[in-house]
């Protein structure tokens, strides 16, 4: 019998690397062992924590600004303690969630041209967990739903907009490694210390299913693919590093569907799946290769595609949302991987194809920055699948829908005119103009006359406080001088004493 291959359009899916110019260097990557990616991006930042001295902040940069990154640059720096995990909001390029070895999750809003001064203040402070948290996860479809993992064994689920606490899940006995939402949010996936994997009801905390993972002592992570099929990577009893696919049937067999160990190596696999193409990346901690899977439904449902290879090992990694790519060069999706050099390298996948023009068949309707539901619908019971935008549209016509307007104050959902007050760290409150947290709709237009208005007398009280600052600054000068002079008289007498 003939041997046939299988038939994939992604089986000739290659990795490129960009030009040093064209990625970002001199970082300061943070130097936690704490097993994350330590960065995430979205089409208008990129956020990476870095290494802190009394304290945590990680940095973000706008997408369109490659190359060497000053060491001035401004920084989010509002935790106490070292930021272990960052992610930003799906429905909003602008909000960032951080979780902090400070036991404090918090939620910060970033200006349309990214920072200009240190931003300390959080449009949320999320404060219910008793030891560090490493890990935040925003629920795919509904508005401002945020998913935090804690090393006091709890997940906490938050309504960030309203810093209100919707639900406390308490069944894990040991540490909770990992946690992921799957595709319409109605259900969470945790992996824990205990080798445990448990299939739960994000509202009650009800276990659904539960079932023995990988073998291994190491760490775990977990996915959801689009079908409801659980990927996990882990380790082997032996320390081999390995995949595996379940459903809810195998999961409680403790057999999975498929499994396959890959190598001996000792870093965490980070997967990221690419819920367009039905693609897996695995990123192990350390590696210096990036392996992709596409799943199907056929046996052995993970089948292996390529691997990206290079000489530099990886600190961390993000990947970028389908709404970022370059579909002119049939980009199918791109990571900012970070070294330990301070170097964040941008690597691009793509399917080789000879036409520039829109490929349809590589680029679904993809997942849009639109919500599909509230946070008080998700609370009351329902679910939905993430509202879908055409990838063409997103790109070519730069469509950003409004967020929906609910009936609570929510921090989520503020003007951009409210939004930018956000970003003048540092100064007064009474200075901050006559922006309010009040919830406006997107068909209300403040007249341009009005706009002018409050721009203008923003501009005077600036300038006022610039004057105070100026004249302390000289008073400081002269205090600085008077004192250079006494300290010059001291080590003149202080000589002649010595002569005599």
């Amino acid at each position: 019998m003939a041997f046939r291959m299988r038939q994939s359009k992604f089986r000739h899916v290659f990795g490129t690397a960009l030009k040093r110019h064209e990625c970002y260097d001199n970082i300061r990557i943070t130097k936690s062992t704490w097993d994350s990616t330590f960065c995430d991006v979205n089409p208008k930042f990129l956020a990476i924590i870095t290494e802190a001295a009394g304290g945590g902040a990680f940095l973000v940069i706008p997408i369109d600004k490659p190359g060497r990154i000053e060491p001035d640059t401004p920084l989010v720096c509002g935790h106490k303690a070292a930021v272990l995990d960052l992610q930003w909001c799906p429905h909003n390029d602008h909000v960032i969630a951080s979780a902090s070895e400070d036991c404090t999750v918090k939620v910060w809003q970033i200006p349309d041209n990214g920072l200009t001064i240190n931003l300390t203040e959080p449009i949320a402070d999320l404060v219910g967990h008793q030891r560090r948290v490493g890990q935040v996860a925003w629920h795919p479809s509904a508005n401002g739903v945020l998913m935090s993992i804690g090393a006091d064994c709890k997940v906490l689920i938050w309504n960030a907009g309203t810093s209100e606490l919707i639900s406390e899940i308490e069944c894990h006995q040991d540490l909770i490694y990992n946690a992921a939402w799957n595709y319409d949010g109605s259900r969470i996936a945790t992996a824990g210390k205990d080798k445990m994997i448990r299939l739960i009801d994000p509202r009650t905390g009800e276990i659904i299913a539960s079932g023995k993972g990988h073998e291994g002592a190491k760490p775990q992570r977990v996915l959801f693919l689009k079908d409801g099929r659980i990927f996990t990577t882990g380790f082997s009893r032996m320390s081999d590093r390995q995949y595996a696919l379940w459903d809810v049937e195998s999961l409680q067999r403790g057999k999975p569907l498929s499994q396959e160990d890959i190598d001996q190596s000792n870093g965490v696999l980070f997967p990221f799946y690419d819920v367009d193409t039905n693609m897996v990346y695995l990123c192990g901690k350390g590696d210096s290769a990036i392996r992709y899977f596409e799943c199907t439904d056929e046996f052995p449902f993970i089948h292996y595609l390529n691997m990206y290879q290079s000489s530099d090992p990886q600190r961390g990694i993000g990947m970028m949302p389908k709404r970022g790519v370059n579909v002119s060069q049939c980009e199918i999706s791109r990571f900012y991987k970070l070294h330990n050099t301070g170097l964040c390298e941008v690597i691009q996948m793509t399917v080789p194809r000879k036409s520039e023009l829109f490929q349809d068949d590589l680029y679904p309707d993809t997942a849009s920055e639109s919500p599909a539901i509230t946070a008080e619908e998700w609370l009351e019971g329902k679910d939905s699948a993430p509202a879908l935008v055409s990838v063409r549209d997103s790109l070519y016509n730069d469509k950003r829908q409004d967020l929906k307007v609910v009936k609570r104050p929510n921090a989520l959902m503020r003007s951009k005119t409210t939004a930018n007050r956000h970003t003048i760290v540092g100064v007064p409150d009474s200075l901050q103009g006559n922006g309010t947290a009040s919830m406006t709709s997107a068909t209300t237009n403040p007249s341009p006359a009005v706009v002018h208005s409050s721009t203008q007398e923003l501009i005077e009280k600036l300038q006022d406080e610039i004057r105070r600052l100026k004249v302390i600054v000289k008073g400081h000068e002269k205090r600085i001088k008077t004192l250079e002079d006494q300290v010059a008289h001291c080590m003149g007498t202080a000589g002649d004493d010595d002569e005599d």
